[in-house]
């Protein structure tokens, strides 16, 4: 396959280099997700034969200050890109996120429960997903959550560094949700859209996220505790750490329907091992 990736220095992308190292990448240089009609050109000039949008506006507090800024790359851009995809006939692969529901009750969310999301960045990737829908082409939409890896800035990461600094933390833990790693996104996203290319039947919103739940205390405490760090951490409530964006309190996601790509949910205590020896924290 001759794959085009939006994205080049996220964690997903990333990933996606080492796995598929032949893919053309864009970053921001090759194609600016705010101007949307120059990513829907970047994909009619390649002529790709299947594209992965794995780039998005992800700064979630400040989405609320430029909400207008982020919906263009969030919502319009990927309207733009499966738009060109549909034309082509070629699969899309979009990266969306828990964020477009509410956060309400403990039940997982399953792909087509009603979205109502809390806030602007919620509103600008239900805005993207819609989009994609509408353009009518090959498509899948991945809702993932708390995405994780040895690159760029995430909660692993900063645990890390804190736990190394400090002798204890305290931690949101009525948050609930799966912490999923990069790697195994990027690894679902190619063979979606392997399996789109030859069934677009397949097309559709689907859920994946790591397992098991876990609130992001827990999470903290198994980096620690992988790690070797003696660094306490203390539960409190997410009213202890407010952020300009409210957070959903429930991002438990059900994720059976992936199935259907021979797909399940990655384990993420194994993948922080693999993540601490990437960084070099454990051997």
């Amino acid at each position: 396959m001759s794959i085009l990736v939006f994205g080049s220095t996220g964690q997903v992308a990333t990933e996606l280099k080492r796995l598929a190292p032949d893919a053309i990448f864009l970053g921001r240089a090759q194609a600016d997700l705010s101007d949307p009609a120059a990513c829907a050109a970047a994909i009619r000039a390649a002529r790709p034969t299947a594209v992965i949008n794995a780039a998005a506006w992800t700064a979630v507090d400040k989405a609320e200050a430029e909400e207008a800024a982020a919906e263009v790359v969030n919502g319009d851009a990927p309207t733009a890109m499966a738009e060109a995809c549909a034309e082509l006939g070629i699969p899309f692969v979009h990266i969306s996120t828990d964020y477009v529901f509410d956060g309400a009750g403990e039940t997982p969310f399953t792909p087509d429960h009603p979205t109502a999301p809390l806030g602007a960045y919620g509103r600008t990737k239900l805005k993207g997903e819609e989009g994609v829908r509408a353009a009518g082409g090959p498509h899948a939409i991945l809702r993932t959550s708390w995405v994780f890896s040895a690159h760029g800035n995430n909660f692993l990461k900063t645990m890390l560094r804190l736990g190394a600094e400090r002798d204890g933390l305290t931690v949101v833990a009525d948050q609930i949700g799966g912490p999923t790693p990069a790697s195994a996104i990027a690894e679902a996203c190619l063979a979606i859209a392997a399996q789109l290319s030859v069934d677009a039947s397949k097309s559709g919103t689907y859920h994946f996220s790591g397992t098991p739940d876990a609130s992001w205390a827990d999470f903290a405490r198994e980096i620690m505790a992988q790690a070797g760090l003696d660094c306490t951490i203390t539960d409190i409530p997410s009213s202890q750490f407010p952020t300009p964006a409210k957070r959903p309190a429930n991002s438990r996601m059900a994720c059976e329907t992936l199935a259907v790509f021979g797909l399940s949910r990655p384990d993420w205590k194994a993948a922080t091992t693999q993540a601490l020896k990437d960084l070099g924290a454990i051997t």
